[in-house]
């Protein structure tokens, strides 16, 4: 799909508008509200993503093929409070709601934590699924993680993809992962020696961890304080800790 039009929302700093630009995407429009995000994606790309995208109005956004949004997670995430469409944060879907009915791209791509599926036994991603539908898109739905895409980091999230046109795809094909795992190991030798830190020593660490260390190797530490010990990295989170140990 060459010469197609994006806009990125919640962009952050911009990883997903990078896969888009390689499959010879270009991106009309950005939004992200953090500043110190917005200087790194004006760093990265040469331009500053517009603010609060609720104080947008869609019919402002320029015309586009593909609309990319990973909206925020918290409202959803085990780590969170779990408030949902509670939480204003939560309600920012329905900003891309707003968006895809004015702006009706052919496709979509939306990204969240795996909890969004089972939040609210399931109503949550019900009421998203439902709204979808009704805005005239056919929908799929994935759970992948990082460590099957040659990453050393256990990372799920969701994707969600969207298509005005009906597209068939099986659940083979869709999204297809290459189940390539990395270990933390195989990285060592790239990394600068002022990123590692030893802490062997700390007995407050060995007493808390439940299993057998090998170095080197990531400990990391839950929200609960129970540590393992691991040959990949966590998702980093607020509340959690990761010690690096040689």
């Amino acid at each position: 799909m060459d010469n197609f039009n994006f806009i990125d929302l919640f962009a952050g700093i911009g990883g997903i508008r990078i896969p888009f630009e390689k499959l010879g995407g270009t991106c009309v429009f950005s939004s992200e509200w953090d500043k110190h995000a917005q200087q790194t994606y004006t760093h990265n790309f040469g331009e500053t993503p517009a603010g609060d995208i609720t104080k947008i109005d869609e019919a402002d956004i320029p015309d586009h093929d593909v609309l990319l949004a990973g909206f925020p997670c918290q409202p959803f995430s085990i780590i969170g409070d779990k408030q949902g469409f509670e939480d204003t944060r939560g309600t920012l879907f329905f900003d891309i709601a707003r968006i895809l009915k004015q702006k009706q791209p052919s496709a979509f791509l939306l990204e969240n934590v795996k909890q969004l599926l089972t939040h609210d036994k399931g109503q949550t991603f019900a009421v998203i699924q439902a709204q979808l539908s009704r805005l005239g898109y056919t929908t799929y739905h994935k759970v992948l993680n990082a460590l099957d895409f040659g990453l050393p980091q256990k990372r799920e999230r969701i994707f969600i993809i969207g298509f005005r046109e009906p597209i068939a795809l099986s659940s083979r094909s869709l999204l297809a992962y290459t189940n390539r795992s990395r270990r933390f190991w195989s990285l060592t030798k790239m990394l600068n020696p002022i990123y590692l830190h030893r802490n062997a020593s700390n007995s407050r660490d060995f007493e808390k961890c439940k299993c057998t260390p090998f170095f080197p190797s990531i400990w990391h530490e839950n929200k609960g304080g129970n540590i393992s010990v691991l040959p990949f990295s966590c998702a980093l989170r607020a509340g959690a800790s990761i010690t690096i140990f040689w």
